[in-house]
């Protein structure tokens, strides 16, 4: 075989580099940001998945909104694109229809716009999705690679679907235990239904409009049915169906997606499984993603951020479910031995994040400072998070811990 020369070597070399450099440019090409998937969003939110459309919100995005997590930033997780609604502009409540069936002394359809005239409600509340945190699990769980930016805190307006029953002079049976809520199928979009217990109708809103702007399109726009209290899959978008049933529906996402392992017949929030292990979900072994666990996030000071000393703000949001206050937070310095309790600005039950602070005495040098709330059900943290490991990596509610230096 004839011997390459050094010039031929180099020229080939060149063609190579030429070579690379153009796939390289081609696949970021191919790669869209988060702007060109949904019209009006952030370019610099993490595209998870652009099929069906998945969106996080990169940390230092959401600590920046720490009071209502804008349109523009908000993360997304959309188990179904709707053709024609990847946008954050509101879509036209005109010629919506929705029915409301099932356990009911008197089915009946109604269209969106007359939401319009009756009372309206708001909420204020924690929207989060269930896998929100999963990448913090050891080993890795399946499904998209959510860090903690798979949350935010936003205000729903709307109409309280009981006002709605009641206006329309309709009655429950007895037997109704679960509302059951089915998502348009407009364009062939695949079927997407979810069941939350009957006690969820209390707060239940049909939801016209997210932080006083109509409800953008890709949020679920223009109805959507908000469980406040409830992980994000519940509150399903683009509602078509309000069924009241006396069991939970048995489509996909709610067996075997969306459950955590439990043991039959107790009151344990989950069963402990061997990290990388196996579960045969059923009903009666498992439990759905319903209402969201008590958390904590720290927004000050982050991640390998230098601040000035000795005194230090550390600072962040906590929540639960709403069905009893947030009732304290604390810091600690020194690996959880010990505890420094925050100062929360707001007291009493709520859905939405509480936010804390506390001012830290802190040497020059490096530091890891730990968060962890507490509700008045006694419910608070694990410091190790992976107590709770299940192979789809939901409700992640671990102690976090923050490296920084202080200058």
């Amino acid at each position: 075989m004839e011997k390459l020369d050094r010039r031929t070597t180099l020229k080939l070399m060149g063609m190579g580099a030429a070579l690379l450099a153009a796939g390289s440019r081609a696949f970021a090409q191919q790669t869209p940001t988060a702007d060109q998937l949904v019209k009006g969003k952030n370019p610099k939110l993490i595209v998870l998945s652009q099929r069906p459309v998945v969106l996080e919100t990169p940390y230092d995005l959401l600590v920046s909104q720490p009071e209502r997590t804008s349109k523009e930033i908000l993360f997304i997780r959309n188990n179904v694109d709707l053709p024609g609604y990847n946008t954050v502009e509101g879509a036209s409540l005109d010629g919506w229809k929705v029915e409301v069936t099932g356990l009911v002394d008197k089915p009946f359809t109604f269209e969106a716009k007359e939401l319009l005239a009756l009372p309206q409600s708001e909420v204020t509340m924690v929207l989060q999705c269930s896998g929100n945190g999963r990448t913090l699990y050891n080993p890795r769980p399946s499904g998209n690679p959510w860090k903690r930016g798979g949350m935010g805190n936003v205000t729903f307006r709307g109409v309280k679907l009981k006002t709605l029953l009641e206006s329309k002079g309709v009655k429950l049976s007895e037997k109704a235990l679960y509302i059951t809520a089915h998502a348009s199928r407009q364009g062939g979009a695949p079927e997407f239904v979810r069941s939350v217990p009957i006690h969820a109708l209390e707060n239940a809103l049909l939801a016209l409009s997210m932080n006083g702007e109509p409800l953008p399109a890709v949020h679920g726009g223009p109805v959507r049915l908000v469980f406040p209290g409830y992980f994000g899959v519940n509150n399903v978008k683009w509602v078509e169906k309000i069924e009241f049933a006396e069991a939970e529906n048995t489509t996909a996402e709610q067996m075997p997606r969306y459950r955590v392992p439990v043991i039959p017949n107790t009151h344990l929030p989950f069963l402990p499984q061997e990290p990388g292990s196996r579960y045969p979900y059923s009903f009666t072994n498992s439990r759905p993603n319903w209402l969201v666990n008590v958390n904590s996030f720290i927004f000050a000071p982050l991640e390998g951020q230098t601040v000035e000393g000795p005194y230090v703000r550390v600072e962040g949001v906590a929540f639960n479910d709403g069905i009893v206050p947030i009732v304290s937070v604390e810091v600690s310095t020194n690996g959880g031995r010990t505890w420094q309790k925050a100062e929360l600005a707001t007291q009493g039950k709520t859905f939405s994040w509480v936010r804390w602070r506390a001012t830290l005495y802190l040497r020059p040098g490096s530091h890891e400072v730990m968060a962890r709330a507490w509700d008045a059900a006694g419910r608070s943290q694990p410091l190790d998070g992976n107590l709770a490991w299940n192979e789809r990596g939901y409700e992640w509610n671990g102690v976090m811990g923050v490296k920084f230096t202080v200058a």
